[in-house]
């Protein structure tokens, strides 16, 4: 079952990434009440995942893996096998990045072409690290490995860190059990799969989150767990999407006006009747090139 598999490698793979930093509590706090708190979270982090994939929210246990560095190694195989340049005698796609278009076709044959956008090129600095993100279309050999209708957008960190930049606002995470006191008396907490904002008087505030209009908290941007509904953008990559794989895909927008330029986080955007063309028509495995 794919969706027991992606949460058997998630939780392990994103587990041995935080096990080396929690393990120095053994040193901290003793070897009995730190081997608890260790065994605890490691719990906790396993129902949280548990969640998602039983949710069906194969985005954000998409982008955990992301997060976790997890790349399936018969993917990695398959793209290498692929040759240097687009094979005639089966239908591929092909983008070219400087043109700002896609072309499907086969051989000689043009199936389908659309102008596309493209990666803006775009540097963001991660503040206290070393760490630069570079927004922009890798060039390469890929794999159409998924068809996703209505997909969801699961908002990296990085995007909240965006965000707070534009507004010169702080930013702070929310965690699952850890509310966010706030100076008014009240918290932003999570509830089930959602965001909440509870008043001193104890009523309790759903809140919503979209691209562009996060949940703030005593001017700070917060950034809401995954598996959460406000870490869950809709509408945002249009109608369908054609998953490349490493959170790169080929989908539509609920920008049109952005076609033909350079100003995507990476993804080759379509407008949303130009990717339901090519949704009907590509199948899971049809290669993809980017130039």
């Amino acid at each position: 079952m794919p969706a027991l598999d992606s949460l058997d490698v998630a939780i392990n793979s994103a587990w041995k990434r935080w096990r080396r930093v929690l393990m120095v509590l053994i040193v901290t706090l003793g070897a009995g009440s730190a081997w608890l708190t260790v065994t605890t979270v490691r719990l906790r982090f396993a129902r949280d995942v548990a969640r998602l994939v039983f949710n069906d929210n194969n985005e954000a246990v998409e982008q955990i893996r992301l997060e976790a560095g997890v790349e399936s190694d018969s993917l990695r195989k398959a793209v290498a096998t692929l040759p240097e340049t687009p094979p005639r005698d089966k239908p591929v796609i092909i983008v070219s990045i400087a043109d700002h278009r896609l072309w499907y076709k086969q051989g000689d044959s043009v199936l389908f072409t659309a102008p596309v956008a493209t990666g803006s090129g775009k540097e963001l600095v991660i503040q206290g690290s070393n760490k630069v993100v570079r927004f922009e279309t890798p060039r390469g050999r890929f794999l159409v490995q998924r068809r996703d209708s209505a997909p969801a957008w699961i908002p990296p960190d990085w995007h909240f860190i965006e965000q707070s930049n534009k507004r010169g606002m702080g930013l702070v995470h929310l965690e699952r059990g850890a509310p966010i006191k706030l100076k008014d008396g009240g918290i932003i907490t999570v509830i089930g799969n959602d965001v909440i904002r509870m008043l001193k008087d104890g009523t309790v505030k759903p809140l919503t989150a979209s691209e562009g209009h996060e949940i703030v908290a005593d001017g700070k941007v917060v950034i809401p767990p995954y598996g959460t509904n406000q870490r869950k953008y809709m509408g945002v990559l249009g109608s369908y999407r054609l998953y490349l794989g490493d959170g790169y895909g080929i989908h539509g927008t609920d920008v049109p006006s952005s076609i033909g330029r350079d100003v995507s986080h990476g993804c080759v955007r379509l407008r949303n009747e130009d990717i339901t063309r090519l949704y009907e028509t590509v199948a899971v495995g049809t290669p993809v090139y980017i130039y």
